[in-house]
C-alpha cells in the first residue's frame, strides 16, 4: 500500500474534527438557551460596531461597510470675458454754445465772437498742434485753420472762440468746423467716428428792420445771454445748501429761479425784456446763487443788466451781487447793490476788460436783508456784450 494513501485517511479525519470545533454552536444541532443567547449577543455587538451609513447586506446575510462616495464639487466654468469697448484716440463731444445761440440775429457786417464748449471724449490728449479748421458753409471771416488754444486731456473741456463778421446781405448763414489732429485726420463731434461738425448759425436782417434781441441796447453786440442760458447754471439755495431745479417752482421754500418774459416791475411798467426772478430761501437772510459755465472774456466785454423788485413786492429788500471765479480759483466780487421797493430800477454796467484772455465763471447772487417775505428780486436782461 502506498504510504501517502495510508497517512491520508487519518489526516483527513483529524482535519474534519478540528473544523467542527470552530463552527458556530448552533451549526451542529439545536443550541442550548444559554448558547443561543451568547451567540446572538455576539452577533449584535458585531453589527452595532459597523457604521450604518452606506451599509448593505451581502447575499449571505452579513453586513458589510460600504462608504458613501465623497461628493466632488463641480468644476466652476469661468465667465467668458467681455472685451472692453475701445475708446477712439480722437473723439469730441459738443457741450454748449457759450455765445451766439443758433439763430441769433445780426446786423449786416456786424462783428461777433462765437464760442463753443467741447469735451475731449477720446483717449488721446489734444495738444496745441491740433487745429480747428473751417470745413464748409459760410466762413464769415473765420480763418481756414488755427491751433487748439490749449492742451486738453481726455475728459477735459475747452472753450473754442472765433472772431467772425456777419455777411452784408440779409439771410441765414451757417459755418461748419472740425478738429484736425497732428496726422491730418479730421473729426467732429459724436462717437464712433461720427464727423458731425460744430457750427455757428446766424440770421442777418435787412437795414432798418428792428432785430428781435434780448439786449435792451441796439448799439451793442450780444456775446452771452444769461436769460437764454439760465438753466445751464448751477443754482444753489436752501439752508443747508441744496441744488435747485431749473426752472424752479414759485412755491419752493428753498428758493427758486424763473424766466419771466416781460414782467411788470416796481415802476408799474413792463421790464421791456426777458428777465430772471431769483427768490432767496424763505428764511431771514436767505441766499440764492447761480454759477454759469465758464466764458472766455475778451477785451471790451461788459456785463450789463437792470435790477429791481416785482410789482407789489412792497417789503422787498435784497442785495444783488455779481461775482466771478477764474480757473476754479477763489470767488471774487465785481459789485454789490442794495435794492428796495422804491419805485425805481438800477442799471449795472461792468467793464470786464481786466479779465481779457481768462475763462471765468460768472456767479449771480441775491441775498435777503432780513425777512424774505416779498423778496421777488429780478435781473432784467443780464448779458455780456461788446
Amino acid at each position: 500500500m502506498d504510504l501517502k494513501q495510508t497517512l491520508g485517511v487519518p489526516f483527513i479525519l483529524l482535519l474534519m474534527a478540528v473544523m467542527a470545533c470552530n463552527l458556530p454552536l448552533w451549526y451542529n444541532g439545536t443550541p442550548t438557551p444559554d448558547e443561543a443567547e451568547q451567540t446572538l449577543t455576539s452577533v449584535a455587538l458585531t453589527v452595532s460596531a459597523v457604521p450604518t451609513s452606506g451599509n448593505s447586506p451581502t447575499p449571505g446575510g452579513i453586513a458589510t461597510n460600504t462608504l458613501a462616495p465623497t461628493p466632488v464639487p463641480p468644476t466652476p466654468i469661468p465667465p467668458t470675458p467681455v472685451p472692453p469697448t475701445a475708446v477712439p484716440c480722437d473723439q469730441a463731444t459738443f457741450i454748449a454754445d457759450i455765445t451766439i445761440p443758433d439763430g441769433t440775429q445780426m446786423a449786416p457786417n456786424q462783428n461777433f465772437t462765437k464760442t463753443w464748449r467741447l469735451r475731449n471724449s477720446g483717449s488721446c490728449t489734444w495738444s496745441t498742434s491740433y487745429q480747428i479748421i473751417f470745413a464748409s458753409g459760410d466762413a464769415m471771416g473765420a480763418p481756414a485753420a488755427f491751433n487748439m488754444p490749449g492742451s486738453v486731456a481726455p475728459n477735459q473741456t475747452i472753450d473754442i472762440s472765433i472772431n467772425m463778421t456777419a455777411p452784408g446781405t440779409p439771410g441765414t448763414y451757417q459755418g461748419n468746423f472740425l478738429i484736425r489732429n497732428t496726422s491730418g485726420a479730421t473729426y467732429g463731434v459724436g462717437t464712433f467716428g461720427y464727423t458731425v461738425p460744430f457750427f455757428v448759425n446766424i440770421k442777418v436782417i435787412a437795414p432798418g428792420v428792428t432785430p428781435t434781441r434780448t439786449s435792451t441796447s441796439p448799439s451793442e453786440t450780444l456775446i452771452y445771454s444769461f436769460v437764454t442760458n439760465y438753466c445751464l447754471a448751477e443754482w444753489i439755495g436752501g439752508e443747508p445748501a441744496v441744488v435747485l431745479p431749473c426752472p424752479g417752482n414759485d412755491s419752493d421754500g428753498d428758493g427758486y429761479v424763473l424766466k419771466l418774459n416781460n414782467p411788470t416791475m416796481e415802476t408799474n411798467n413792463a421790464a421791456g425784456s426777458a428777465s430772471l426772478e431769483t427768490r432767496p430761501k424763505w428764511v431771514d437772510d436767505g441766499v440764492i446763487t447761480g454759477k454759469f459755465p465758464a466764458i472766455l472774456i475778451q477785451n471790451g466785454y461788459r456785463f450789463r443788466a437792470k435790477i429791481g423788485c416785482l410789482k407789489d413786492a412792497d417789503a422787498c429788500n435784497v442785495n444783488f451781487q455779481v461775482n466771478y471765479r477764474e480757473g476754479g480759483g477763489t470767488l471774487q466780487t465785481l459789485g454789490t447793490w442794495n435794492e428796495i421797493y422804491d419805485g425805481a430800477l438800477q442799471s449795472l454796467d461792468i467793464d470786464l476788460s481786466s479779465l481779457a484772455g481768462s475763462s471765468v465763471e460768472i456767479v449771480l447772487a441775491v441775498a435777503a436783508n432780513g425777512s424774505t417775505s416779498e423778496d421777488w428780486a429780478v435781473w432784467i436782461d443780464p448779458r455780456i456784450v461788446q
